[in-house]
């Protein structure tokens, strides 16, 4: 069976950034398991992956705008440190949920404290960023209908109520 649209798709992965620092793995503890085709996992590995068969092993090299796409800086925003008073420890990295003046919700990084203002970044701390995953096939098996209907994989015995 190949992975393609609508396969539960069962693999491990190592995901390392253009110096080799490696970023996340699933080496060690239990393998990503996800529905291909529901956008799931960035688009560039999903599209490696379609084709592959159980026991393949494969080197993704996805490139920013198939992952998190491109650093865009003039999304950045400096808002006065006291509108942020109420978090409590806040700090660089942390991710915050703001709204649009059109009621849009978006997710901000915190990207530097100073003493009287804090830079916001939208971007996803990997945008801009090559990314490369070494992945190993694991199990493909079709998706229940349940699982079709939800978007998602439910683990043995799961089901949503």
């Amino acid at each position: 069976m190949l992975i393609q649209n609508d396969k539960v798709v069962t693999m491990h992965y190592h995901l390392t950034d253009p110096d080799g620092q490696v970023l996340d793995s699933s080496r060690g503890s239990d393998p990503l398991t996800y529905l291909h085709g529901a956008g799931h996992l960035i688009r560039g590995l999903e599209q490696a992956l379609t084709g592959l068969d159980v026991g393949a092993t494969k080197t993704v090299e996805v490139a920013p705008a198939d992952a998190y796409g491109e650093h865009d800086a003039d999304g950045m925003q400096t808002v006065p440190r006291q509108e942020l008073a109420g978090i409590e420890n806040l700090q660089v990295g942390m991710q915050l949920q703001g709204r649009r003046p059109n009621g849009e919700t978006v997710t901000f990084f915190v990207a530097e404290i100073r003493e009287h203002e804090v830079m916001l970044d939208p971007n996803h701390p990997l945008a801009g960023v090559a990314l490369t995953f070494d992945v190993e096939i694991l199990d493909i098996r079709d998706a229940t209908a349940e699982e079709l209907s939800h978007g998602h994989v439910h683990g043995e015995g799961e089901h949503h109520h």
